[in-house]
């Protein structure tokens, strides 16, 4: 008997956790917490798009240390201060039937930055509210930024613990779900990646000592973690530059850290270096997705300008990756996820607030 292609909208079960479907709120960073604190504007940025009816969403990227912030803005879980703020938001997303998951990341050379619409530069000056910043190797992001304190072994031992503890915490907070950042540019890619790692002790040269601080996080997270509750890791899958992090450094990658229990590889790419030339296009990282899953023999998440009902959909039912993360469109249209089921002739909740006027307007 032949089995049936999945369904984007079909219900979704990764470990003892059941997404109602398979349609995915991108991490995506909104610089605008103080002291790493979430806020009524987090509330309400993640809550709409839960009660628009996607199965997961996804908390953005949340600091396991003060210098692990991309900008002064950022969202952190360094401090127990955080649990109940991000409490309360997987309290109400959950109420609306989503999945709650959360993005646990270090930014690495690239912290200590201004807000996006203040134009992102590197703030130099401790006065004006920056910090020093770490890497695997003393090499600068671009020209305009610091170069980074060479981390030690002890040091990345800290960093470790420091995601060991984060973990801890968004437990206590409620989250049904951890990712791991390790892409764009970020200290867990860093260290991936030979263009910003020139280490020559067990954590830089070959793929396995390059790789190992990324697999020693996903183990001791997974080892902390429920059996029930589900790991992912957000990887680049490629740095778009020659002689950097490749697609096939990603699949050997994806083996390893399914052998460790993680249980999906969200499939994104670039951000390491400036300058470099990528193909954007609608579902331009989708093949990443599809390689990684069928070579490595793990689910996928594919991200990466998806705006099309009938392009998730062929995602989906064709195999390329298990989940559709979307970012850009759920700005724009925070329902889409309600919609898109309504238009492809599925039975939709709408949130009871709304649904009955809906139903009125038939």
């Amino acid at each position: 008997m032949t089995t049936p292609p999945a369904s984007l909208y079909d219900p979704h079960p990764i470990r003892g956790l059941t997404l109602r479907n398979r349609i995915v709120m991108s991490p995506m960073c909104q610089y605008s917490s103080e002291d790493g604190l979430a806020n009524d504007w987090h509330l309400t940025h993640l809550g709409t798009r839960a009660s628009g009816g996607v199965g997961l969403v996804i908390v953005e990227a949340t600091a396991v240390t003060p210098d692990g912030r991309i900008s002064p803005g950022d969202m952190g879980i360094w401090d127990d201060r955080h649990v109940e703020p991000l409490a309360r938001i997987v309290r109400f997303v959950t109420s609306q039937g989503a999945a709650a998951g959360i993005q646990l990341a270090h930014a690495g050379r690239k912290a200590s930055c201004d807000v996006p619409w203040r134009g992102g530069k590197a703030i130099h000056d401790p006065a004006r509210g920056g910090w020093p910043v770490v890497g695997p190797s003393p090499i600068p992001f671009d020209d305009q930024s610091p170069v980074p304190h060479e981390l030690t072994e002890a040091e990345i031992d800290g960093v470790v613990h420091a995601f060991e503890v984060a973990a801890r915490r968004s437990l206590d907070a409620g989250f049904q779900l951890i990712e791991i950042h390790s892409a764009h540019g970020y200290l867990l890619h860093e260290f991936l990646s030979p263009l910003s790692n020139k280490r020559t002790d067990r954590y830089g040269g070959s793929l396995e000592n390059r790789t190992r601080l990324v697999r020693r996080v996903a183990e001791r997270i997974r080892g902390i973690i429920p059996d029930s509750m589900p790991l992912f890791v957000r990887i680049s899958a490629t740095d778009w530059a020659e002689g950097g992090w490749d697609v096939d450094q990603s699949v050997e990658l994806a083996k390893g850290l399914k052998a460790l229990g993680v249980d999906l590889i969200d499939c994104s790419s670039g951000a390491l270096v400036p300058h470099v030339k990528i193909p954007i296009g609608p579902g331009y990282q989708v093949p990443f997705a599809r390689q990684i899953r069928r070579e490595a023999g793990i689910a996928t998440g594919a991200v990466g300008l998806i705006a099309e009902r009938e392009q998730a959909e062929r995602i989906v039912a064709e195999g390329d990756a298990d989940l559709v993360l979307l970012g850009r469109e759920l700005l724009r249209e925070p329902y889409w996820a309600l919609k898109a089921m309504q238009e492809a002739g599925r039975e939709v909740a709408w949130p009871v607030p709304y649904g009955y006027v809906f139903k009125q307007r038939r």
